[in-house]
């Protein structure tokens, strides 16, 4: 299919309600930003989705953001149509995430979707800053939040997953392999953790091939997440006041756009094609005529490779 042909393909090709009616889901790391999106879309397509991590209206982790919780999140998709179910989980300490999988197995004897979002590392980053120079216990924080996090969850969700065929595994990361091939992000601990899921869901392609499952890698561009919002001082419903401080934020693209796409990626049967590859947001919304809350198909990681690394004379409109 032609890019141009798919921009113009009907919307029946993403998620439609109850498509995914009696499918399991756990988002890990669903408090706030994509994958809050990510589990209210999946519950919009009928999905029950067990959504995970550490701030409820009891407890706040160490990111801060007292107002954004799993409950919050749980209620959203429930809203949308599916059943939310918070469950308060640290996904560093392999006993909660056992209890966590043990729980999904007496509930529904299944899982069909595994979502690896957990990250909550942003505090800890230091940019432009040499390996020699970080702080050794943040840059290995981070490594530990953004990667073993989804090892644990892995070692522990995958036996329940594997029991049907067409399991679907998402890993959740920032940049595409095209993008990390040629940028390095300024942080070695920081791209470590951020190339470390592309891998990983191209390993778990070939460990869940035998059992019919597939694995893939999705990154969300500049994403207008509460936290981005909150840096740049602005809401979703005024964003575009942001621009005139930071230009490339004109590329910014809202948390259900990827929600959008990962539910339609669930619902397409023929989602193994993607198998082990590394894939954005922009990507999946032309193949499966998703749009933005605004309409828009923004190209986040495409403009940037050509535009702000390659020097092409163009405008964020052109790429959404």
């Amino acid at each position: 299919m032609s890019t141009e042909t798919a921009r113009t393909a009907p919307a029946a090709r993403a998620a439609a309600p109850g498509a995914l009616n009696g499918k399991v889901a756990l988002v890990a790391g669903a408090t706030r930003g994509a994958g809050r999106a990510m589990a209210v879309e999946l519950g919009r397509a009928g999905a029950t989705v067990y959504v995970t991590g550490r701030t409820t209206r009891e407890s706040v982790s160490e990111v801060g953001r007292p107002t954004e919780t799993i409950e919050g999140t749980a209620e959203l998709v429930t809203a949308a149509g599916g059943t939310g179910i918070a469950v308060r989980t640290d996904h560093l300490e392999p006993e909660q995430v056992r209890a966590l999988t043990e729980r999904i197995d007496r509930d529904h004897g299944r899982l069909d979707i595994l979502v690896n979002d957990v990250w909550g590392g942003d505090h800890l980053l230091d940019f432009d800053t040499k390996v020699w120079e970080v702080e050794l216990a943040k840059g290995l924080r981070m490594l530990r939040l953004g990667v073993e996090t989804h090892l644990v969850t892995s070692h522990f969700a995958l036996p329940l997953l594997i029991r049907r065929p067409g399991g679907l595994v998402v890993e959740v990361t920032d940049g595409t392999a095209e993008y990390h091939r040629e940028q390095y992000r300024g942080n070695l601990f920081f791209d470590l953790t951020k190339n470390a899921p592309i891998r990983a869901a191209f390993g778990l392609a070939k460990e869940l091939a035998e059992y019919g499952g597939t694995a893939v890698c999705v990154s969300p561009g500049f994403l207008r997440s509460e936290e981005m919002l909150g840096f740049f001082g602005v809401r979703e419903e005024n964003w575009r006041d942001a621009v005139a401080k930071e230009p490339h934020f004109a590329i910014a693209e809202s948390p259900a756009y990827l929600g959008r796409a990962v539910a339609a990626l669930a619902c397409d049967p023929d989602r193994a094609r993607w198998n082990g590859q590394s894939l954005s947001s922009g990507q999946l919304a032309v193949e499966y005529g998703v749009r933005d809350t605004d309409g828009s198909q923004p190209d986040g990681w495409r403009y940037f490779i050509e535009v702000v690394h390659g020097g092409r004379e163009a405008t964020a409109e052109e790429y959404r």
